[in-house]
């Protein structure tokens, strides 16, 4: 596609978008931070490694997340790797509203933002930069740290439910 390509006029329907898109199996991950002193988490499956060099991440908060404000105001967060026995603390962060950490067990990483027991992988980085992507925004992080706490499996999402690997 050449850069000067004209831009597409075609309209998808949400629900058919949805429905296609939930074909695609994705991990499961829970992006946390720390605002105003109290522990913020959302879930997210629109995560992805961008670059090794520099380590970039990325993920795409929905622009009505009430969270997604808090943690682009803190600059660092989180990303927590969930693991197949995670269901219910992925159900915790996916909610809105109440305290999302009442019944989850967390530390603090090296940022300050919840490193969530369990995880199968941490991920601190920095906000460096966010873009508009239609009614999500799409963050890029800088990696600061990371680690593997545990080798298990991860929790999958396909076709709007949870799903596990093979095998």
């Amino acid at each position: 596609m050449s850069s000067g390509a004209a831009m597409s006029s075609v309209t998808i329907d949400p629900a058919r978008m949805r429905n296609v898109m939930g074909h695609f199996a994705t991990g499961v991950t829970v992006i946390t931070a720390v605002h105003e002193g109290a522990p913020v988490g959302m879930a997210c499956q629109s995560f992805t490694s961008l670059s090794l060099e520099p380590a970039y991440i990325s993920f795409a908060p929905a622009v009505t997340s009430t969270t997604w404000p808090r943690i682009r105001e803190a600059g660092s967060f989180v990303v927590n790797v969930l693991a197949e026995d995670q269901q219910d603390v992925c159900r915790a962060m996916g909610r809105s509203g109440g305290d999302k950490f009442s019944d989850v067990v967390w530390d603090k990483a090296g940022n300050g933002a919840p490193r969530l027991a369990g995880s199968i992988a941490w991920i601190e980085a920095d906000v460096e930069h966010i873009l508009p992507g239609g009614d999500h925004e799409i963050v890029i992080g800088r990696v600061n740290a990371l680690e593997v706490p545990r080798d298990a499996a991860p929790l999958l999402f396909f076709k709007g439910a949870y799903a596990a690997l093979a095998g």
